[in-house]
Formats: C-alpha cells, structure tokens, sequence
C-alpha cells in the first residue's frame, strides 16, 4: 500500500521521465508503455494524456485508492535516438530487475548527464547526408561540393540560433535562406548540366526537413492519438513552409540567373 507522498515521488519521476522522452521526439504510444511499465515495477497504475505542449499524468495505487494527479510541460529537447534508446531500456531494467525509486532516478540521471555528440562532428556528418543526397539526384562532383559548404553554413547557424532561444520557425527560416544562397553559387560555375545548379539549390535544404514530426504524427494517428498526431503534423508543415519561405527568398534574388 502506497502513501500520498510515495505516490507523489512516483509521480515526480515518471514526469520528469515521461517528458523528457516527449520533448526528444518519442512518439506517444511509446512513452505510454514505458511510463506504464515504470508504474508497475513501482506497484501503481499509471494513465498518461499527451498533448502538443503538456501532458496530465495520473498515478493511482488500488490498495490504498489513492490518486494523484499533475499536468506537467513538455521541454524542448535535442533529438537523440541514442539516449531515447536508453531511457526505454531503464523502464525494461525498472521491471525486470525490480527497481527502487531511488535506483531508478540514480539511473535516469546518469544516462541524461551522458555527454551528446560533439556538434563539429554532427555538422561534419550532416554537410556528408546532404551531399550526398546531391550526388544522389544527379548532382556533379562541383554541385556537390557547394552543397556541403552551404549546408556548413546553413546549419551551423541553426545551432548557434538554437543555443540563443531563437524562435524556431525564425530558425528554420533563416537557416534555408543562408544555406540555398550559398548555394546559389553553382550557377556561377559552368557545371556539365544545367540540372547540376538547380539539384545544389534544392538538396542545400534538406537537412531542415522535419521527418521526427511527420513520422511521430503519422504513428500517433495510427495508434490512436489523433489530437497530438495531428498537432505534430501541423508543426511539421508549418517548418516545410518556414524551408520554403526561405528557398523563396534566394530564388527570388537569383532569379535571374535561372531564366
């Protein structure tokens, strides 16, 4: 039998956790079952509501009837798959190895304290991706190479955007417009086809495009959780408008150069 307070301890973690998985790009049926899963090696029932910017928790001990409740705010977090692996395996170890509390929030703490990527190396491996996907579209070894110095720049003033609060529909604008300006350049070079300029300006953007969201909002609606499901495909449409906003406005001063 679970007191108020102990229930309430429970509740303060698996918010925290429940979160924490949300605003690093967990879709929501899978945060549902690891919360869940955490309620029954702690011996409660554990119902969760999720929507865009919140979700309501419910933690409900049947020996005693006791019942808490809390609405807690999702945090914009960096997506990580690596540390969204993680934290699902900890609901798995929560039951399997019969976990206190206590050892599970040492846990939870030790793997989000774990370092990220280095951001040089992901703006390495991301300049790699999107040149490649130029190559990939028929793009010459010249076109290839503006697009991995335009993605340089385009992400990298995502990042130090990102790390200044920067409102992120500005930042996705922002972004596409340096990063299709630079690459705008391939059609100052005599490249082998005229199709070489035009595929350097559309892939420069690709690195912008949203696909957590639609893949998160597409899985949400599958399983059951429309309003969020469509929640994120809204989000998700509105950044591809923020990307074509930005493509717009190289394309409107280089415009005359594509005629």
């Amino acid at each position: 039998m679970k007191t108020k307070q102990e229930l309430t301890d429970i509740l303060d973690f698996v918010a925290e956790y429940a979160s924490y998985l949300l605003g690093s790009g967990v879709h929501t049926s899978r945060v549902i079952r690891n919360a869940q899963r955490i309620g029954t090696s702690q011996g409660v029932d554990i119902q969760l509501s999720s929507f865009q910017k919140s979700i309501i928790i419910t933690v409900h001990d049947e020996r005693s009837g006791e019942v808490v409740t809390r609405v807690v705010k999702i945090p914009a977090l960096p997506i990580s798959f690596e540390r969204n692996s993680d934290l699902s395996a900890l609901s798995w170890d929560a039951v399997d190895e019969h976990l206190s509390l206590t050892d599970l929030r040492d846990r939870y703490g030790e793997l989000i304290a774990k370092p990220r990527m280095d951001p040089i190396f992901v703006l390495l491996t991301v300049g790699l991706a999107n040149a490649s996907f130029c190559r990939l579209f028929g793009g010459d070894w010249t076109a290839v190479g503006i697009v991995f110095t335009s993605t340089l720049v385009g992400f990298s003033a995502r990042q130090r955007m990102q790390a200044h609060a920067v409102n992120h529909f500005l930042v996705f604008i922002l972004s596409a417009f340096l990063a299709s300006l630079c690459a705008s350049s391939a059609l100052g070079f005599d490249c082998t086809a005229e199709v070489a300029s035009e595929t350097a300006l559309a892939t420069s953007v690709l690195f912008l495009v949203p696909g957590v969201p639609l893949i998160n909002g597409v899985i949400d609606i599958v399983e059951g959780h429309v309003l969020i499901g469509c929640s994120r495909l809204i989000n998700a449409l509105l950044l591809i408008v923020c990307i074509a906003v930005g493509l717009s406005a190289t394309l409107m001063i280089v415009k005359n150069s594509l005629l």
